[in-house]
């Protein structure tokens, strides 16, 4: 199908939700929407709802694939799988190891992203997240302590060579002595940075985000929590103006009542929708490594061996946007976006995905009215089932 229209209930297009109406797929990318009926092939969709593909923008892997396999095919039927399940697009993001490690995991993901062939149908790679090393002990959670050290822009500088440019976000822990100068010197560079895995007080947090840190990472977990007397990291993302926070919404990492606090608090056009997802996401129940640790996958989490302690989620990220809608926390419609729009704009990508407008890959989502998902297209073509 080199040109059709989509005709669907509902459309979550950059102006507004539009209703019922046609909206235009030509060589792989999206063309107008319309009420009025074009002369062209129909895909008839129903009382469905379309909607652009999601972003993830903090995942580690999926479908027994992980960044620190260093595998570029890997990475790619990682990809695959996840547009099976809505995502279009992902930021594969490390973990905390060592230079070298991260230099050939970042490697690895620009030459699964350089070999694919025209009309891969599979989840695109917009850019890399590094997740680490910059962290600090108190808040490490899956992190391995090895590694951890303070910010250094020659280590960057190093990963980023080895990415060939397509580094994009790099996360650090705020109360590093180091940290604003590395925050503006990569602000300065558009990288985005994000403050987490962090025992960083209110004040250090917002000395943080004054020098350019404009994210924070899986908001809630692995940071100072909110004291009335000490608000904490948690308290600076609330506050914060123009800010984005991460926000794992598999109802385990973080209540529902703690995402609608979140919400409230920031509002859901500065939530981002992401999953922290492992490797072993897709897989059974059962033992994984996951950066360099022993993890065990049981009862939808993932956990360190010997541990209570979570190392990840196995979450997809379009169960997450069901999710916030199901806990009616925000409507069907902010929830796409806070799972496309919004995360995309969070990590400065959204000059490529998260967006249904003209000229652009067609990459969308066809929901349920209940948001379950029912196809994914990528590049205007739907993503084969398994």
């Amino acid at each position: 199908m080199s040109s059709y229209a989509l005709h669907a209930e509902r459309f979550v297009l950059p102006g507004g939700l539009a209703g019922a109406g046609y909206l235009m797929v030509s060589d792989g990318l999206f063309g107008a929407w319309s009420a009025e009926r074009p002369s062209c092939e129909i895909v008839e969709l129903g009382d469905s709802w379309v909607g652009p593909g999601l972003v993830d923008t903090h995942i580690h892997g999926f479908f027994g694939h992980a960044t620190t396999d260093r595998d570029p095919q890997g990475i790619n039927e990682a990809s695959l799988e996840l547009a099976r399940r809505g995502t279009t697009a992902w930021l594969p993001t490390t973990f905390t190891d060592s230079v070298e490690s991260i230099a050939a995991q970042c490697a690895a993901i620009a030459d699964a992203s350089d070999a694919r062939e025209k009309g891969f149908i599979g989840a695109r790679i917009p850019g890399i997240y590094l997740e680490g090393p910059f962290f600090t002990e108190k808040h490490k959670g899956a992190q391995n302590p090895a590694y951890l050290k303070a910010p250094s822009y020659e280590d960057f500088s190093l990963w980023q060579e080895h990415a060939r440019g397509l580094i994009v976000k790099s996360a650090l822990a705020a109360e590093h002595e180091e940290a604003p100068a590395y925050i503006a010197r990569l602000a300065s560079e558009g990288v985005i940075t994000a403050l987490g895995h962090s025992d960083a007080s209110f004040e250090e947090g917002i000395a943080a985000v004054n020098a350019g840190a404009t994210v924070f990472v899986h908001t809630y977990n692995g940071m100072s929590g909110l004291h009335h007397r000490n608000p904490g990291l948690v308290g600076c993302a609330m506050v914060t103006r123009d800010t984005y926070a991460e926000l794992i919404c598999d109802g385990l990492h973080v209540a529902p009542g703690a995402c609608e606090a979140l919400v409230k608090a920031k509002g859901w056009e500065h939530v981002a929708l992401i999953t922290d997802c492992l490797g072993c996401g897709g897989l059974p129940e059962g033992r994984y490594m996951s950066g360099g640790l022993p993890v065990v996958l049981k009862g939808g989490l993932c956990y360190l061996e010997d541990s209570d302690s979570i190392a990840g989620s196995i979450l997809t990220l379009a169960q997450g946007v069901k999710n916030m809608a199901d806990w009616g926390i925000v409507g069907a419609e902010q929830a796409i976006r806070m799972g496309s729009e919004v995360a995309a704009r969070s990590a400065g990508i959204d000059f490529e995905c998260g967006f249904i407008l003209p000229g652009r890959d067609a990459d969308l989502n066809v929901y349920a009215p209940d948001l379950s998902l029912r196809a994914t297209y990528v590049g205007g073509e739907p993503v084969p089932a398994e």
